[in-house]
């Protein structure tokens, strides 16, 4: 790597043969292992799991391949699933693709408004959705149930697609809270094999615990397109979650990799309920969404003796800076990456120790084809860099700070401020639980940075102020310390900022 240059690449990328599907690679096992279980889903802990093996899964999918092309579902159509915490979700996902049409997972918790809005957008031949659930007006409808009699069908033949056709489209959230349909090709899957080594260390003799549910596309790709790619073994816990499951899953079950949100862990190592020894069969955990907060991390990693590999990533490209079993507790690209630091208005790289944004080439094989708009899949370039809206600076031996996503900057006295800085300052005392920083407003026109904390134990304000001032210049030091029992949280599970600053900032009619 060039020392003047912020970019880094380390190996060549995965990439796929030409013809390629995503959910035969993905069931690949089944013709190999019939016989090896995928996946072990598990209902109430005390009770057998139910057990489907790599043939089971292939054959379940391969038959609703068939049930979806009497319906009608052809290669490019685009399939609606509006379903709950089910292996129905991965199921269809899969027989969607499978055939060349294009899954699109959505929740079941939208509204009508909402749906309409995407289905004008993408147009979907069908809608998948659970009983009670509104589907868009003039689309055909299968609930789930009827889709599940699919199973029993004849198995259909993998579509023969090219590697760069459209396999799948996933829904996310937009600048001005507008949705952005995010296009990903077949070759996607293959490409996730970068994400296999150098986060999870993944092999065929793992299992891994996921965290979230079904329809959570985390789940889906982290806790189970992946290891039954690979030939592991998944576990996902459909039933009612309780302070303790984690632990009482992990001790009967013995995973070797753990995944979940940061909130997960936050929750399994308080207190009152963390026993380090439940967790006696895993390598490490792995947690992505937002930061980590090192309270809980260093209480996770004294108890356990293992590390929480931590991931930056986004839906149009997944996980591709992360901490790797090599080398925990530094970001780094995953090998196969090129990835570079661009300057603030321009695709020229930084120097080297020197932040601005974040930027991965547009060659990588685990980008998506780009946003749908007008009836085709476009791709943001820069270039030659899709710029990931992120802010982070590299050092020259490919290991990057994460500095928070550019649209959250705050400007304080003239001054660009990142909140993650300043949240990971605070995240270091060793009251703080959570931590989010925002820019409040507190009158018209006036803006102040704001610390919203929750606490492990007792702290005055003072004492967070002077943390600060110990390792903050003056113009980066919260004006005010909102002390609170809990934060709100997304229907995502991530930390929102929105709620917090409609509840605290000032408003025009007061």
């Amino acid at each position: 790597m060039p020392s003047s240059e912020a970019i880094w690449q380390d190996g060549e990328p995965a990439i796929p043969p030409r013809m390629f599907n995503l959910a035969e690679h993905t069931l690949a096992h089944s013709s190999s292992e019939p016989e090896k279980t995928a996946l072990e889903l598990i209902h109430d802990v005390r009770a057998l799991p139910e057990r489907w093996s790599y043939g089971d899964l292939s054959a379940a999918v391969r038959g609703t391949m068939t049930g979806l092309l009497n319906q009608g579902l052809q290669p490019g159509d685009k399939l609606f699933l509006r379903l709950g915490n089910t292996l129905d979700f991965p199921i269809l996902f899969l027989a969607a693709a499978g055939i060349g049409a294009l899954p699109v997972p959505l929740s079941p918790m939208l509204r009508p408004r909402e749906m309409q809005v995407m289905a004008t957008l993408l147009t979907p031949k069908l809608v998948v959705c659970d009983e009670g659930v509104e589907a868009p007006v003039n689309v055909c409808v299968l609930t789930a149930a009827d889709a599940r009699r699919f199973r029993d069908l004849q198995p259909a033949p993998f579509a023969r697609t090219w590697a760069e056709d459209p396999g799948y489209i996933i829904l996310t959230s937009g600048t001005g809270g507008t949705s952005k349909a995010v296009v990903h090709a077949h070759r996607a899957s293959f490409a996730r094999r970068m994400i296999w080594k150098d986060w999870y260390g993944l092999t065929a003799t793992d299992t891994m615990l996921h965290a979230g549910a079904f329809n959570w596309t985390f789940t889906l790709g982290t806790g189970l397109m992946d290891p039954w790619a690979s030939g592991a073994r998944a576990l996902i816990y459909s039933g009612p979650h309780t302070p303790t499951i984690w632990g009482d899953l992990a001790e009967r079950f013995n995973p070797t990799l753990f995944a979940a949100a940061p909130g997960v862990f936050r929750q399994v190592t308080k207190p009152d309920r963390f026993r380090p020894e439940q967790f006696a069969s895993l390598r490490h955990g792995l947690s992505a969404g937002e930061a980590l907060s090192k309270s809980v991390r260093d209480t996770w990693s004294k108890g356990t003796g293992k590390p929480i590999l931590q991931a930056l990533g986004m839906t149009e490209v997944s996980t591709y800076v992360s901490e790797s079993p090599r080398s925990p507790l530094l970001y780094r690209p995953q090998r196969g990456r090129k990835v570079a630091i661009l300057e603030e208005n321009g695709a020229e790289p930084m120097k080297p120790n020197t932040p601005g944004r974040l930027a991965i080439a547009t060659s990588d094989p685990g980008l998506m084809l780009g946003y749908w708009k007008n009836g085709r899949a476009e791709l943001p370039n820069e270039g030659g860099w899709f710029v990931t809206g992120d802010r982070a600076e590299m050092r020259e031996d490919g290991h990057i700070t994460y500095h928070g996503r550019i649209d959250d900057l705050i400007t304080s006295g003239g001054y660009r401020v990142a909140p993650s800085e300043v949240e990971k300052v605070l995240q270091a005392h060793p009251a703080v639980s959570e931590i989010l920083v925002v820019a409040l407003p507190i009158r018209k026109d006036v803006e102040v940075i704001a610390a919203f904390v929750t606490l492990h134990a007792p702290v005055a304000k003072e004492a967070l102020n002077t943390h600060c001032a110990q390792q903050l210049a003056q113009y980066k030091i919260p004006r005010k310390f909102i002390i609170r029992d809990t934060l709100p949280r997304t229907a995502r599970g991530k930390l929102d900022r929105r709620t917090l600053i409609a509840e605290h900032g000032w408003k025009a009619d007061t």
